[in-house]
């Protein structure tokens, strides 16, 4: 009956049972049956459903803070049982991240986290640092992997650094000249200038009064190396989650190897950026109130590590 009751909570907290069957990761059907289960158990309406909305009926108010201090509770009991409770945890981590991290991060760094032991099922949300932290304000989301914030970290979360990601310039393998050169003859992949990630190329094409011909824009690393590759023009991008070469021989064009033993920069030059350094400030954002969970905590350290393992 605890699950139902944080099926309950949650979809009084979204005032949508598809958007609490996405957060606990269950249908949205799942989801109208525990309630339904649950009026039937309580002898009461919970909420109002009219079409596809939904909204705490009087009942449902009267009884939302009771049914949050039995899930807390019963949550207190099993910290005081052990850090992970050999089973996995009532409530399941809503981890936002941009792609990158997914692609570059994510899979070693659960690696570590689930050879712990028994923990909580992982639902991974994808999108924009920008939308993340929106995600986050609005307690969709437990933490997220994402560039820091510009404007600041919020009160009630926390702000852990994992890496300073260099960015570098790529244009089509057998490009010749410097970045200037490629400015001038070559359309501009960009980097989303609405991104986090993509403000700062903005910024410093300004800095350095570099005018680009404007092709294709889009937010995902990944992507844009694909189609610098395929010969749609040139770019800046951070370089090591997608696998380019940041020191030695940076106009090297058969980058180390990652991970999977692919080299990801293969098909492009690659040089440096003139100035000081363009970076990117990775880390994970968390609200103060997951934190007070061992496995979330834990699979923060994990992250860190594998941040660390790419230095």
């Amino acid at each position: 009956m605890i699950r139902y009751l944080k099926t309950f909570v949650t979809a009084a907290e979204t005032a949508s049972f598809s958007a609490a069957g996405a957060r606990l990761g269950l249908t949205q059907s799942a989801v109208s049956a525990q309630i339904q289960r649950l009026e039937d158990d309580l002898g009461v309406q919970l909420f109002e459903r009219t079409g596809r909305a939904v909204s705490l009926s009087d009942d449902g108010r009267r009884l939302l803070s009771q049914a949050q201090g039995v899930i807390a509770g019963y949550q207190s009991m099993r910290g005081e049982a052990g850090a992970f409770g050999g089973q996995a945890a009532l409530a399941p981590i809503n981890v936002g991240a941009i792609l990158t991290v997914q692609l570059g991060l994510l899979p070693g760094a659960v690696q570590r986290w689930t050879a712990l032991g028994a923990m909580p099922h992982l639902n991974i949300v994808p999108g924009m640092s920008v939308q993340l932290l929106a995600q986050l304000d609005a307690r969709e989301l437990d933490l997220a992997v994402m560039i820091r914030p510009r404007i600041g970290v919020p009160v009630d979360m926390k702000w852990l650094t994992l890496m300073h990601e260099p960015y570098v310039a790529i244009a089509p393998k057998g490009t010749r000249g410097a970045v200037a050169d490629w400015s001038a003859t070559l359309p501009f992949v960009r980097y989303n200038r609405r991104s986090y990630g993509g403000d700062l190329v903005e910024r410093y094409l300004r800095r350095h009064r570099l005018w680009v011909r404007e092709g294709v824009e889009l937010d995902e690393p990944e992507v844009i190396l694909r189609m610098v590759r395929a010969g749609l023009g040139w770019s800046i991008v951070p370089a090591t989650l997608i696998g380019l070469p940041v020191d030695g021989d940076m106009a090297r064009t058969t980058p180390k190897q990652g991970k999977s033993g692919k080299s990801a920069g293969v098909g492009v030059q690659v040089l440096p950026l003139s100035g000081a350094p363009l970076t990117r400030e990775l880390g994970v954002l968390a609200r103060q109130s997951a934190l007070k969970r061992a496995p979330v905590n834990a699979l923060m350290k994990c992250l860190s590590e594998e941040a660390a393992s790419r230095g």
